[in-house]
């Protein structure tokens, strides 16, 4: 077996030119790619980017051909004394060929694979220019509300403010298709655990089945017609939960579409709900600041977390069933054991509201989360974890983080935002260290130290002095926050003073350069829809 064949392009027009894991610069078209010559040039317009998965890719046929599913491996073995079932082990001739690559072993065993700081690919949302509606609809309406991976991470769907569906390549990431399935704006979308499913949510408290090709099935009105937030499916598939703006957490039977239980007792809305993985336990989390744990047979209250000081943004359980992830606005994460009902840490690494988590599907003690200011930040905890960050994205988005998800093979990550941008992430290349480092920052010239001395630089704003301040200095405090740099904004001058190192310097340019430029391109779009209405 030739490892070097696992690793071609996808459609490459040459196929005895090989590429290969060792080399520094792969996935880079710009280096390993000849000059396209006048025969190939409609070939070569085939090509997509290709992303590495074939090491993840290993671990998730290994664990579906020779091991028994996560959903079963609790079970006993029938007649005996307890011990979890024996299962088949693939033989070594058919991994020892796909190791990792050998330059990108940077500090613990998962870095290499879980801490996904490369960013692959961005896609921007079909319709994110405003046409018609600039003049009633705010512009924030067209971001990506939500997302999830299709059943074998084939496609990636994401739902937008409009309530249509995007449907994306989950392999080269080009476009394939656009629909409309709500009336309004996207909340939530889950799968069933068989995949037969899927099920989705909007701000107008409406409910819909989908098939996994995409049609509907059925459509339920509920909660008073306010925005549902989360939905969940029970262990076993014939029950699913549901939470929404009218402070309840409603428990459905799937196959009459009928509610059964109504579980009252938060004191604001309800923003996060997840049904545990193997019992019969629902978690949900609110503007009150609690977390609560529910039984849905009777419809009691269990238990009440109340380690917030905020609103519980989302709440996710491992799928080892003891651990529960929680999220807030107070810029905490806080970790569960719910065996004991103790908190095992407060993770501080967010400056501003965290928005999103996502545990990684391979890796037990890895996990995603991301901020209110577009901070991607991954963790490893554990008993060989760290509380700290082990791997952190300052400006993966311009905006909110609202949704992410891994791939079910653990080798890519996607996330939508407010900026109207979906991204995936893979990890780094052999010997990187993006994101790996303290401050989230590259390196200086590859040397493994940093430029330490401290200058100054202006950038001129012109007439954008507010949108750098933000609302009451938020975003000029959260820009210092995460560059490490110290700035002030001359009103009358209408400059931004820096001081910092020349690296830091060229990062905060650039934040400002990209948000400068997405503010102007905004207000060209909408003087030109106006102008459609003869200067309306």
């Amino acid at each position: 077996m030739d490892l070097n064949s696992y690793c071609r392009p996808v459609s490459n027009p040459n196929p005895t030119k090989k590429r290969s894991f060792l080399n520094a610069n792969y996935g880079d078209d710009e280096n390993n790619e000849e000059e396209p010559t006048h025969e190939s040039k409609a070939t070569t317009e085939l090509k997509r980017k290709c992303i590495d998965y074939h090491s993840p890719a290993v671990i998730d046929l290994s664990s579906r051909l020779y091991r028994k599913s996560n959903r079963r491996s609790h079970a006993a073995v029938p007649g005996g004394s307890g011990a979890a079932a024996p299962y088949l082990q693939c033989h070594s001739n058919y991994l020892r060929w796909m190791g990792l690559p050998l330059g990108d072993m940077v500090g613990n065993a998962p870095c290499s694979v879980a801490f996904l700081t490369y960013c692959a690919h961005v896609t921007r949302a079909k319709n994110s220019n405003p046409v018609i509606q600039t003049c009633d609809v705010p512009r924030n309406q067209w971001h990506v509300r939500c997302l999830s991976w299709t059943p074998g991470g084939r496609r990636l769907l994401t739902g937008n403010q409009e309530g249509e569906f995007t449907l994306w390549d989950g392999i080269n990431f080009s476009f394939e298709l656009i629909m409309s399935a709500h009336d309004q704006s996207f909340r939530c979308m889950a799968w069933s655990h068989n995949q037969n499913y899927l099920l989705t949510s909007d701000s107008g408290g409406n409910i819909k089945y989908w098939s996994p090709s995409i049609a509907p099935v059925q459509s339920i009105d509920s909660h008073d017609g306010q925005p549902i937030h989360a939905l969940s499916f029970s262990p076993a598939d014939t029950k699913f939960v549901s939470c929404g703006d009218d402070a309840t957490v409603r428990v459905w039977d799937w196959a009459s579409h009928r509610e059964e239980k109504l579980l009252e007792g938060h004191g604001w809305d309800v923003k996060c709900v997840q049904w545990h993985p193997r019992s019969s336990v629902i978690c949900s989390g609110s503007k009150d600041n609690l977390v609560k744990l529910w039984d849905p047979r009777s419809g009691s209250c269990l238990s009440t977390l109340y380690g917030h000081k905020n609103t519980v943004t989302k709440v996710a359980w491992n799928d080892n069933g003891n651990w529960l992830l929680t999220a807030s606005r107070d810029q905490l994460i806080k970790l569960y054991d719910i065996r004991a009902m103790k908190e095992l840490c407060s993770l501080k690494g967010h400056h501003k509201e965290v928005t999103s988590i996502s545990w990684h599907p391979v890796y037990e003690t890895v996990f995603a989360s991301g901020g209110m200011d577009g901070t991607l930040i991954y963790w490893n905890i554990g008993p060989k974890g760290s509380d700290e960050p082990a791997a952190k994205i300052p400006y993966a988005h311009d905006m909110a983080i609202w949704d992410m998800k891994w791939h079910p093979a653990g080798h890519l990550l996607a996330t939508g935002s407010n900026d109207r941008q979906t991204k995936f992430w893979a990890r780094n290349r052999p010997g990187s260290k993006q994101g790996l480092d303290d401050d989230g920052l590259d390196v200086d010239g590859g040397a493994g130290t940093y430029d330490t001395d401290i200058i100054h630089a202006e950038m001129e704003l012109g007439n954008h002095v507010g949108i750098v301040i933000g609302r009451r200095g938020a975003t000029i405090i959260a820009m210092q926050r995460q560059t490490k740099t110290k700035m002030h904004v001359d009103q009358i001058r209408r400059v931004l003073q820096i001081e910092g190192t020349a690296r830091q310097i060229e990062t905060v340019k650039k934040r400002v350069g990209a948000l400068l430029e997405r503010v102007s391109s905004d207000n060209d779009d909408r003087g030109a829809s106006m102008g459609g209405f003869g200067g309306f």
